[in-house]
């Protein structure tokens, strides 16, 4: 077995409301480890054509502790799941070696397939390139994900999303971690627009579980916002999940499933969902699935 790890340094504005690296920022480490391993490993001279002409067509992560900022790097082993014709499938583990064991922070998959951007079109990859491959094939570090369901509309749930110019590549395509920036505003957005329906102080925060992402049609800048879709599909006691779709017009460009967890920031622990809370995110879900 063989993993390559990468040591990412944690950055202050790595970090959300709760002092825990957000969730965000995560995928941000994932492609920085991805890109390290096939630079440092890649066959020949042509090695942004692995590590750069790429696609993400599929993220999967599940968060399994908090990340606090300290001055010492974390780090990432990334390997190799599965190779295809024309596709293949990394992991990742985020951790920290201590005296009691290892401490993992975050289990990870991602889709990818080779592309070239300037014709625009996906290419198989080559014999050498799977060779490299193969030799970090391992397996998965993650249980099958829990399949999407139909988009559905919900009054709170619609999100005018703006592409900022700074979120697109030299190619004009917006880059996959944005994708999850994106997915986080229209939640966020969501949730602001219930919670203004509720009284007091709920004494809980919500942090992400885990969050699947599903890139269907490059997203491109422009003037004209597209729009994000919300909406409840499943309710626990402290957990809901939370699913969006970014559309312009009837397309669909991008789907997301996010399983949500209210969280105690005294305990640092998840916390179980106030009963107002949960009555409301019950109610968001039947509407969803009414009819």
């Amino acid at each position: 077995m063989v993993r390559h790890l990468y040591r990412c340094p944690i950055r202050w504005a790595d970090l959300d409301m709760l002092g825990h690296v957000n969730n965000v920022i995560y995928v941000d480490y994932l492609q920085e480890a991805r890109i390290d391993m096939l630079l440092t490993h890649a066959p020949d001279t042509r090695s942004a054509d692995l590590a750069e002409g790429l696609v993400v067509v599929r993220h999967e992560v599940q968060f399994a502790a908090p990340l606090l900022f300290r001055p010492e790097p974390v780090s990432i082993e990334c390997w190799v799941t599965e190779i295809r014709a024309g596709s293949f499938t990394m992991a990742y583990e985020v951790f920290d070696e201590t005296d009691e064991g290892r401490r993992v922070y975050l289990r990870a998959m991602t889709l990818l397939t080779p592309f070239v951007f300037a014709e625009e079109r996906p290419r198989r990859l080559s014999a050498g390139e799977k060779d490299v491959l193969r030799r970090f094939l391992d397996a998965s570090p993650l249980s099958p994900s829990a399949p999407m369901t139909e988009p559905k509309v919900v009054e709170e749930g619609a999100y005018p999303l703006q592409v900022r110019f700074s979120d697109v590549d030299v190619y004009g395509h917006v880059n996959n971690v944005k994708y999850f920036e994106y997915f986080q505003e229209a939640r966020i957005s969501y949730i602001r627009q219930l919670a203004h329906r509720l009284e007091g102080s709920l004494g809980v925060q919500f942090v992400v579980a885990q969050c699947d992402v599903d890139y269907r049609v490059p997203i491109i800048f422009r003037p004209e916002p597209y729009l994000v879709r919300s909406w409840v599909s499943q309710v626990g006691r402290s957990s809901f999940v939370m699913e969006s779709a970014i559309l312009d017009g009837d397309a669909l460009l991008s789907r997301a499933r996010v399983v949500m967890v209210t969280f105690d920031a005294t305990t640092q622990r998840a916390a179980p969902a106030p009963d107002e809370l949960r009555a409301l995110v019950l109610e968001q879900f039947h509407a969803a699935n009414a009819g």
